[in-house]
């Protein structure tokens, strides 16, 4: 190679070097990333990373970046979350969220796959940049645009929620809503590749771009110790990020910077849209394209690009997936809020109500380390919630009537109020 990296068919294994291209033209498969790992165990070395920030580009080695390339923004670096109150009451010790809720700049996982694809796009010398989306992409293009000088075309469903779109809009970029649903996206936007000079992040930069979720993957590893878990419960809407978690690790292993270890992978999905979940749960060679019906408009691809790396994944692991409906997506929500303190998207809403469907089917056991990927804000999908909760009368700003108030409250729950007066 002449870089450390190149673009090869995941099927038939042709080499296409660098360029923005996302299939082999010879047998129609998708391309990958892939590396000399070889040279890589010469320069790339764990204490290496002790001096930089904690950022995805403290990995900057095992992701296809121009030679000296230097990351504009502190993408990634989210925390992982011990949880403290739901592993207890779901009876299991070693449960841990990770909380790309709050990664940087626009608060989803991905503004690591972004951060990779606008790396490829200057490369590639392409001044405008766009992607089919159903929220959290849009909203990660637009910003790093904004940062970075490109000009930016995002194209999303006419039905997105309103949040999403404002968070798009606010950077600037042009946003062309689509009659359709997300798979109705993504075929025009594979036209507009063919015919514009634009860089598309997740058309024809997509080999590109997938490869920043594997940051996701080295963070969970470094922040456990450089151990692995037993088990990463992830959510699937193309199927790229569970796929790509997958490779983080085995990289880590190549490069000896973490220890072999089997890791089950367990795939998450909303009922509605849940192409991926019914092709394991049904044991299919193939999934069934789905027309998608959730409240999880993020996960709803009925046409997963990945879907079938991602089956194919979780049964060699010996994971499994899932899928939960709608009220059981809200009530999720809801209970991770309540319990640690983190507000998750329709999306987190899936994880966590599936993590749970898992430890009751006895597929996760309680002393097995359990990672939950978190990968929207809940700030982003409010409207899915916001049926749940309903604002109080407005008392006078008078003792007297707190104290009526609290009267009330404490009476409806069967508490004595005396006992918190001083």
């Amino acid at each position: 190679m002449s870089d450390l990296y190149e673009l090869r068919c995941r099927e038939c294994g042709k080499s296409w070097g660098n360029e923005p291209r996302s299939f082999c033209e010879d047998c129609f498969s998708p391309l990958e990333v892939v590396y000399d790992y070889d040279s890589l165990k010469k320069s790339a070395r764990r204490e290496n990373l002790s001096g930089r920030d904690f950022n995805m580009w403290r990995y900057s080695e095992l992701l296809p970046l121009p030679r000296d390339y230097k990351g504009p923004n502190a993408v990634g670096g989210t925390p992982l979350v011990a949880s403290r109150k739901l592993g207890r009451e779901w009876g299991i010790k070693n449960l841990h969220f990770k909380n790309d809720a709050v990664c940087f700049p626009s608060l989803s996982f991905k503004d690591r796959v972004v951060a990779t694809a606008l790396a490829a796009a200057r490369r590639f010398g392409f001044e405008t940049v766009g992607c089919s989306s159903t929220g959290n992409l849009a909203n990660a293009v637009a910003a790093q645009a904004a940062q970075q000088g490109f000009d930016a075309c995002v194209f999303i469903p006419a039905d997105l929620e309103p949040a999403k779109v404002l968070n798009t809009a606010v950077y600037g970029a042009r946003i062309v809503r689509i009659d359709g649903n997300y798979d109705h996206v993504n075929r025009l936007c594979a036209q507009i590749a063919d015919r514009f000079n634009w860089g598309l992040v997740n058309v024809n930069l997509r080999p590109y771009y997938s490869e920043g979720s594997k940051t996701h993957g080295y963070e969970i590893a470094e922040q456990l110790g450089w151990r692995l878990p037993d088990n990463v419960v992830v959510p699937m809407a193309g199927g790229s990020l569970i796929t790509k978690i997958a490779k983080a690790f085995r990289e880590l292993i190549t490069l000896g910077w973490v220890e072999p270890r089997p890791v089950r992978f367990f795939g998450a999905q909303a009922t509605g849209c849940s192409p991926i979940s019914d092709g394991v749960k049904r044991n299919l060679s193939r999934f069934e394209p789905q027309k998608p019906k959730t409240i999880a408009r993020s996960l709803a691809i009925g046409n997963p690009a990945d879907g079938g790396y991602a089956i194919k994944l979780m049964r060699e692991s010996g994971g499994w997936a899932e899928d939960v409906s709608d009220p059981e997506i809200v009530a999720a929500i809801k209970v991770l809020a309540e319990t640690e303190g983190i507000f998750a998207e329709t999306a987190g809403g899936v994880t966590t109500g599936v993590a749970k469907k898992l430890i009751d089917q006895s597929r996760i056991s309680p002393e097995e380390t359990t990672v939950v990927c978190i990968t929207g804000n809940g700030l982003k999908t409010t409207d899915a919630i916001v049926g749940e909760y309903t604002l109080s009368e407005a008392i006078p700003p008078k003792i007297e009537a707190f104290e009526a108030l609290m009267d009330a409250q404490f009476a409806t729950s069967g508490r004595a109020l005396a006992a918190h007066k001083a």
